[in-house]
């Protein structure tokens, strides 16, 4: 999704979104107010911020910036999950093989999102699928930070 649509979303769901100076983070949400540092150079970014500010809104509940409580941390994963759901998805990732993507780059370039917010994305699925997740007739290899797609398994 791109920064626009993901802007068009919030107000479905009722969010105010200000892009502002940050200090700490690139992006906050404190009730219905969600702020995005205002100097995060392209909308691809914004975009991978906000959708995991997005994410917390649905997932998370009260404060979690104090990730020494385990709570905080299942929530804080939820959330980057939900969002790497969002943005990217096993389906994504199959769609980017059929594209002829084939360096990370590439993938996130044409899934709109950026290699980092990827190779988290990448690192989640592994944690929660393991090496591998056959989906229909393609079977995905996850071998941190690289990625397999196999066709007609």
């Amino acid at each position: 999704m791109t920064y626009e649509e993901l802007l068009i979303e919030s107000d479905e769901k009722g969010l105010i979104v200000k892009e502002k100076p940050l200090q700490y983070h690139d992006g906050r949400i404190k009730r219905n107010r969600v702020a995005i540092r205002n100097t995060i150079p392209t909308t691809t970014q914004k975009a991978c911020v906000l959708s995991e500010e997005i994410a917390h809104h649905v997932t998370s509940t009260g404060d979690i910036l104090d990730m020494s409580k385990a709570s905080n941390r299942k929530q804080e994963m939820q959330a980057r999950l939900y969002s790497c759901n969002k943005m990217i998805g096993l389906r994504g990732l199959i769609e980017a093989f059929e594209r002829h993507c084939s360096t990370r780059y590439e993938i996130a370039d044409y899934l709109g999102v950026t290699e980092e917010f990827l190779l988290e994305a990448l690192q989640l699925y592994q944690s929660k699928y393991g090496k591998y997740k056959i989906i229909d007739n393609y079977l995905i290899e996850f071998n941190y930070p690289n990625i397999g797609i196999i066709k007609n398994i």
